[in-house]
């Protein structure tokens, strides 16, 4: 409702669709790894990358996605992705430009969503890496490109990390040359595996240096 909070309906802050105890209360992503944003137990040194990119870095530069996905974030993410309600994805750009620096924001010379196979994306009738990539570009004055999957993968549910970047090596391919900063969006990021190999295309494609984009990243699994 116009002026209420999207969470528990008390008054909203000014022009923002959520209450400040709301608001500070959600499941921001920190400490998390500056390279693949992967979550981090609380007390873990900032700034410090995980193990797994030390082993092996990623293709993008940096990840910067400020919300797990998990309690209202998670509720909101499965209204936006899996009945494509509006009202949810309002509040989680609004949730990404809040946790974007101003300066990040100012980066990217190109601004990629990560693409949905056509045939996929018809079977869901609904693109959200788009929506949200087109409304951010819009916003913000950022220029707008995309990418193409070259098979419908199969789904990335229920793999595990190896497994992930093995379903989607070589997977995409950028037919146009990009400007040298390119940033990458997607809604929620599990293993980085989609953007790894996204930014790895984009790489070829001409650009020098690539950041991952997204609202919100699944929460290290012990």
């Amino acid at each position: 409702m116009p002026g209420r909070c999207g969470f528990c309906l008390a008054t909203a802050e000014p022009e923002r669709p959520w209450c400040q105890a709301c608001f500070e209360s959600l499941p921001w992503n920190l400490p998390a790894c500056p390279s693949c944003a992967e979550p981090q137990p609380p007390g873990a040194l900032a700034g410090r990358c995980c193990g797994q990119c030390l082993t092996r870095s990623p293709a993008f530069r940096r990840a910067r996605v400020p919300l797990r996905y998990e309690d209202e974030v998670a509720r909101l993410m499965q209204r936006f992705k899996f009945h494509a309600s509006p009202r949810a994805g309002n509040v989680l750009l609004e949730l990404l430009e809040a946790g974007l620096p101003r300066a990040a924001l100012a980066w990217p010379e190109a601004l990629i969503p990560v693409p949905l196979h056509p045939r996929r994306a018809r079977e869901r009738g609904f693109d959200q890496a788009d929506w949200l990539a087109r409304r951010l570009a819009a916003r913000h004055g950022l220029v707008l490109a995309h990418a193409q999957r070259r098979q419908a993968t199969r789904s990335q549910r229920g793999l595990d990390r190896a497994e992930r970047y093995r379903n989607l090596r070589g997977g995409f391919v950028v037919e146009r040359a990009l400007p040298s900063r390119v940033a990458l969006l997607d809604d929620v990021m599990t293993t980085g595996a989609t953007l790894d190999a996204l930014a790895q295309a984009c790489l070829t494609a001409g650009a020098r240096e690539v950041e991952a984009w997204s609202v919100a990243r699944t929460p290290l699994r012990r």
